[in-house]
């Protein structure tokens, strides 16, 4: 739907006649090529005569339309109408479609994060965010309709309750359910009429707009995708069940011959300039080159929007992904490979569930363009070497029995081809409710106008869960209410307030409560317990926020496993023996700094803020981590080995600069902590703007910048980054932290690294070994302490009819003579041409 261009509502009728509806949107349609299929057709008369309608047809069938025709017959009835999907990217693209055909000024989004135009007639916003809507307003909630998108989510163990709670709570709303795998919803069209009065329609189809084969091989997974090649069947979307299995199969597959000269020519002439800045980025650089592509969470986004641009030009032959696909994401694909029909879901190895399997090779097929899509099946490996053998051996009984099969491996959960059959055939699984009750739900519904005891009495006993469940939930909301009526926080009244309350919140909670970063008060509490006069004031202030962030496991994981690598290093070198280095490694773990001040600060303030419990406290060092260590972002990655999660690592650093930015009071920001703040954000917007740009849109909608239009012209700007040197603050820190970093490896007298560093400078082991030779003649040692990186022992001189910075960073020497240190010179043009600072080395000694 991105090629509409006018809008829709230039043609709105002056009633909300159910056939004028119908015939106008349809007509609209019509006049922009697109011809509605039957489901679409039924599913639309459906929702102008107001009725809840829920549409499970197969991907590729027309969802966004029947949507759109959704939010055009709420306008008419001059309702509000909420797009909701699971993710906010998802939430971005459809905010964009929708504004391209009903106007910029009538549609908004909402965001954890920000919001832009929020009082507009159609609303896009994730599921929780709508969730928490229906808690706060209730019935009362300005909701005319709800169009929830990929509904399977609703089945999700941590996410679910979001998708339920909109069903229990806006009974006047219109619902529009949309997802190609919903299984059997008799239960939710039983439900769905009771709640709002409301028919409810089920419009079904299995047929797919571009019908699937299936095939299971035996083949070797390099015969299989050639012969795919040989017989035009790319795009080919390889299915693995880890990232580091994609990326090493897009290396496997440099040896084929992907694309013609001319078609590698386009691909470079689309690259353009675009910036591969980190060692993945060159890695995908070569294979996007080559006609193959890597697909999968962990990239940087702005890698993944490269290749989903060059998948929607034609030019990638083979992209190489994990099992989620991208949630709504257009990579448009003709075949769909599993190279296994199991997967480690965190607890175990288990066979795919049918939704999942359906989910997946749903993707196959590109409508307009295919007439057929596949669905193609990997043997195991040690079957298909078993086949090749048997092969091999011919007809000769003799010779086959001779053959020695080779054995699964160990821990290998058994698949097959008909394994494969059956989950072809098999309807995907009934969707299981995973409502939630927390601190945050009573809170808001007891904030409510109306008697709270009700309220909650109905959202528990008449919720979608089993009697046994609710039982369940009723003893948490009862422990949940005793907890803050104890803590202070409701009372009850004698007699009922003007509202109809029988018992109030003593507090004032936010109209965005429970929407943004939960402990974003108990930071603020926190902050009160640092002293202002420490030297690491600043970082301990980058440290109370990083606790109250989201855990990237992956990195605490590569942290923990660093420390424990260094620690093993050190106890061998110390000669502890292996048990009692086994029973110390156990105490080891990823840096916590003020560990023991946060949690008895959180464990105080959690008697006052009950509902804090919610969201327990996590002491992590990310950001302070990399500022202490001077590193840039690919030292970082490559320093605890997260290549393939570069983009999990990003995404956090955005999240904890969005945090560090909102969190903190502007009385409290000192000048080294807006260094760090600056520093952060011009660090991240050089590896990828985009995850920084929209964001900053939306919270300060009055800038001068207007908001892209579309998903490519975010791409764009995001592909011209601005000159690292604009931000003068955040540089001089750049340049800061990268002296520092050589100041650290000097300490530790690290000259091969200090070689490897310089190396362009002509600086290499053997003359940093000489220098520091010189140093370590006449001092035993080389601070590395706050007083070492502070402003006082570097000078800068700013040569502009030069391009350049000359630098002198002074070594912190144990006497305070600050005779020796480290003169450079900064490449101010090379600098924005890399995005980071490029230093020479000019002399290493005494001034």
């Amino acid at each position: 739907m991105g090629c509409v261009t006018a809008s829709l509502i230039d043609q709105m009728p002056s009633d909300a006649d159910p056939d004028a509806l119908y015939e106008t949107f349809s007509g609209w349609a019509e006049e922009r090529g697109i011809s509605l299929y039957p489901a679409q057709e039924e599913a639309l008369i459906e929702v102008v005569s107001g009725a809840n309608v829920i549409l499970s047809t197969p991907t590729g069938s027309g969802k966004s339309l029947v949507a759109a025709g959704a939010h055009f017959a709420a306008l008419a009835r001059d309702e509000v109408t909420f797009y909701t999907a699971p993710i906010k990217a998802l939430v971005s693209e459809k905010f964009f479609d929708l504004c391209k055909i009903f106007g910029t000024e009538n549609v908004g989004m909402l965001t954890g994060d920000a919001s832009v135009n929020a009082d507009a007639p159609v609303i896009c916003c994730t599921a929780e965010v709508l969730a928490s809507i229906a808690l706060r307003d209730g019935p009362q909630a300005d909701v005319g309709q709800v169009v929830m998108d990929e509904f399977h989510f609703y089945a999700e163990p941590d996410r679910g309750w979001a998708w339920q709670i909109p069903l229990l709570e806006l009974p006047q709303a219109q619902f529009v359910l949309m997802s190609a795998t919903l299984g059997d919803v008799t239960r939710f069209e039983e439900d769905l009429t009771r709640r709002t009065g409301r028919e409810t329609a089920v419009v079904r189809s299995a047929t797919r707009p571009v019908p699937l084969s299936y095939e299971y091989r035996t083949t070797s997974l390099t015969e299989t995708v050639t012969e795919l090649l040989e017989t035009r069947q790319a795009p080919v979307y390889i299915v693995h069940f880890t990232q580091a299995q994609a990326v090493e199969r897009a290396q496997a597959l440099m040896s084929i011959n992907m694309c013609t000269r001319a078609e590698k020519d386009e691909i470079a002439k689309i690259i353009g300039n675009f910036r591969f800045t980190t060692r993945f980025g060159r890695n995908l650089s070569r294979y996007v080159r080559h006609g193959v592509g890597v697909h999968h969470a962990g990239m940087l986004p702005k890698y993944r929007r490269l290749v989903e641009r060059l998948a929607q030009a034609g030019l990638l032959k083979v992209i190489c992904g994990t099992d989620t696909l991208g949630v709504g994401v257009n990579v448009p694909i003709r075949t769909v490979l599993f190279t296994a029909l199991t997967k480690y879901d965190g607890t175990r190895v288990r066979t795919l569930r049918a939704r999942e399997f359906h989910q997946i090779a749903g993707r196959a097929g590109r409508a307009g363009f295919d007439t057929s899509g596949f669905v193609v099946a990997q043997a195991p490996e040690h079957v298909v070497e078993n086949e090749k053998a048997l092969a091999k051996a011919g007809d000769d009984p003799k010779k086959r029995r001779k053959v020695v099969r080779k054995k699964a491996p160990e821990g290998f959960v058994n698949w097959g081809q008909q394994t494969f059959e059956k989950l072809i055939a098999s309807d995907p699984e009934p969707l299981t409710s995973r409502f939630r009750v927390t601190h945050a739900m009573l809170l808001s519904v007891i904030a409510r106008p109306g008697d709270a005891f009700a309220q909650m009495r109905k959202l528990l006993e008449d919720n979608h869960e089993d009697r046994r469940s609710q039982l369940r939930h009723i003893r948490r909301a009862i422990a949940i209410y005793r907890s803050l009526l104890d803590g202070g926080v409701v009372e009850r009244l004698d007699e009922p307030d003007a509202q109809g309350r029988t018992v109030r919140l003593t507090v004032d909670l936010q109209h965005d409560f429970a929407l943004n970063q939960p402990l974003s008060t108990f930071a603020l509490a926190a902050f009160e317990l640092l002293d202002p006069e420490s030297p690491s004031y600043a970082l301990d202030m980058v440290s109370v926020v990083e606790s109250t962030l989201d855990d990237p496991r992956q990195i605490l994981a590569a942290q923990t496993n660093k420390a424990k690598g260094e620690a093993v290093a050190q106890m061998k070198a110390d000669g502890i023996e292996y048990e009692e280095r086994m029973e110390r490694l156990m105490d080891i773990s990823h840096p916590q700094p003020l560990e023991e001040l946060l949690f008895h600060a959180y464990g105080l303030y959690r008697k006052s803020h009950p509902w804090v419990g919610d969201h327990p406290l996590s002491p992590k060092s990310v950001v302070r981590d990399m500022y202490e260590r001077a590193m840039t972002f690919a030292e970082f990655v490559s320093f605890y080995e997260l290549a393939r999660t570069e983009g999990i690592v990003l995404r956090y650093l955005a999240s904890a600069y969005k945090a560090l930015e909102h969190t903190v009071p502007d009385e409290k920001k000192s000048e080294d902590f807006q260094d760090i703040v600056e520093w952060l954000g011009e660090m991240v917007r050089q590896v990828d703007s985009s995850l920084l740009d929209e964001w900053e849109q939306l919270a300060n909608p009055d800038t001068d910048v207007p908001p892209a239009e579309s998903a490519d012209e975010a791409q764009e700007r995001a592909d011209h980054v601005r000159p690292v040197t604009a931000n003068a603050r955040a540089f001089r820190v750049l340049v800061r932290n990268a002296m520092f970093r050589r100041v650290e490896l000097a300490a530790l007298d690290k000259a091969g690294e200090l070689g490897e560093l310089d190396a362009d400078s002509g600086w290499d082991e053997d003359a940093w070994g000489e220098a520091l030779d010189g140093y370590w003649d006449e001092y035993d040692d080389m601070g590395t302490g706050p007083d070492a990186r502070g402003p006082g022992l570097l000078r800068i001189e700013e040569v502009p009819e030069e391009a350049l910075w000359r630098v002198r960073q002074t070594f912190a020497d144990p006497e305070g003579d600050h005779d020796w240190g480290i003169s450079a010179e900064v490449d101010l043009t090379a600098s924005d041409e890399e995005g980071r600072a490029v230093i020479k080395v000019t002399d290493v000694g005494r001034l």
